[in-house]
């Protein structure tokens, strides 16, 4: 950091101040982790200074003498690790790698199936105000208001009375298993691609705490960061059927030259995700997830779906009298880290809803276990109870509570306070 704070203080100061904010916060939002240092640095290496359009042996520009090897590295674990034929590891994030399979798969005005936005789906299955939705026609499946969970039988009737070309199942806010062997039965029975989009629980599945979907999903869209502890980037695998045709849609359909020092990162990542200790980790992320979610149902919290299979909860304050953006924001300057999120069925407006989104997977990288999960429930009690009763000295006592806490359990990867 000596050369940024030299170059650059203004920006050097923001990069303290943020390091030491995750540092002495309680992080619980279920899309947020901890990479490891290794990562840190493969992220920052001169890989940036490298233009690589094409693939591994099929390049526009020369010098790639170390950078093919480095992207055939992270093909390569990708496809061990998640057992698949085909992985592009060039997507820059999780939304232009969706909109590669779009490319892929459909023309403009053809029918997409996914979750819709406020039943826990993601932009990108085709909701109205992305552009998923404006080029293609979107057509949304919910959850059961009585059960909070998704009616195969309903997604089924759905699916044969709109007939999708495109069908999605994964989300953003999806705290139950996804059965991608059904999904895979209705796609089938429709003549879809089915796209399992497994962003937030591919560290899960790369672990063996959550179902794979291969061999039933046509395509599997990931980012490589939340519960996968990589960068910043995104993954497509597929069989090798389709792999022409998402590739042709990665490069030179949406993207110019991949960002050579992410890719290195992903590499990293999936290396440490094929270890034992990770797959330890991702069964505790699991194991924290349903701790937490009995200490708050404990405490009167309602849980959308009654709980969680997976890293992360999705809560309806409605019964606790206030909505989830106050709540969110009491939590924070408490040092509790949230979102404010929309529960299935929700009578609030998106930018004011009436939940909150919490999840284990960073919390579980700092080492807290399920003993410790009684404790951060009762701080979120206590919290949201002050923020509907205005009293900031609880907030304030709690904030302190949890820095403790922090101090006592150091977060992987940053390296600038321990050094």
């Amino acid at each position: 950091m000596s050369s940024l704070s030299q170059t650059d203080p203004e920006i050097a100061a923001l990069v303290g101040a943020e390091e030491q904010l995750q540092a002495d916060t309680l992080r619980l939002i279920p899309s947020e982790n901890y990479v490891s240092q290794a990562v840190i640095e493969a992220t920052g290496t001169v890989l940036q200074n490298k233009y690589s359009e094409g693939y591994p042996g099929k390049r526009y520009y020369e010098g790639q003498q170390n950078i093919d090897p480095v992207e055939t590295l992270a093909v390569e674990r990708a496809k061990a690790l998640f057992h698949v034929d085909h992985a592009n590891v060039q997507p820059y994030s999780g939304s232009p790698a969706n909109l590669a399979v779009y490319l892929a798969f459909l023309r403009p005005g053809d029918t997409v199936m996914g979750m819709a936005l406020p039943m826990g789906g993601h932009l990108t299955h085709g909701w109205g105000v992305s552009a998923t939705g404006s080029w293609f026609r979107g057509v949304q499946y919910g959850v059961r208001q009585d059960t909070g969970r998704v009616d195969l039988d309903e997604v089924r009737d759905l699916a044969l009375k709109e007939r999708p070309k495109l069908l999605f199942c994964g989300g953003t806010a999806v705290p139950r298993t996804i059965d991608f062997a059904g999904f895979a039965e209705i796609a089938r029975e429709v003549g879809a691609v089915l796209v399992a989009d497994v962003a937030h629980i591919a560290g899960l599945i790369a672990g063996g705490a959550h179902p794979s979907p291969v061999p039933y999903a046509d395509v599997v869209s990931t980012t490589t960061h939340k519960t996968l502890r990589g960068p910043r980037g995104a993954m497509l695998m597929c069989t090798e059927e389709h792999a022409k045709a998402i590739d042709r849609a990665v490069f030179p359909g949406l993207q110019g030259g991949p960002h050579n020092h992410t890719t290195a990162a992903i590499a990293v990542a999936l290396k440490e995700a094929a270890t034992e200790d990770f797959r330890a980790y991702a069964h505790q992320i699991v194991a924290n997830a349903k701790a937490l979610g009995q200490a708050l149902a404990a405490r009167g919290f309602e849980l959308v779906s009654g709980g969680t299979d997976n890293h992360l909860l999705l809560i309806d304050l409605t019964g606790k009298e206030i909505a989830g953006k106050p709540a969110a924001k009491a939590l924070d300057r408490a040092g509790i880290v949230v979102n404010y999120n929309t529960v299935p069925y929700d009578p609030r407006k998106p930018f004011d809803p009436s939940g909150i989104r919490i999840g284990t997977p960073a919390l579980t990288s700092r080492g807290l276990t399920e003993g410790h999960m009684p404790i951060v429930a009762d701080w979120i009690d206590q919290v949201v109870d002050a923020a509907r009763k205005g009293d900031e000295e609880v907030v304030a006592r709690v904030r302190a509570e949890v820095k403790d806490l922090m101090d006592a359990f150091p977060a992987p990867g940053l390296s600038r306070l321990s050094a």
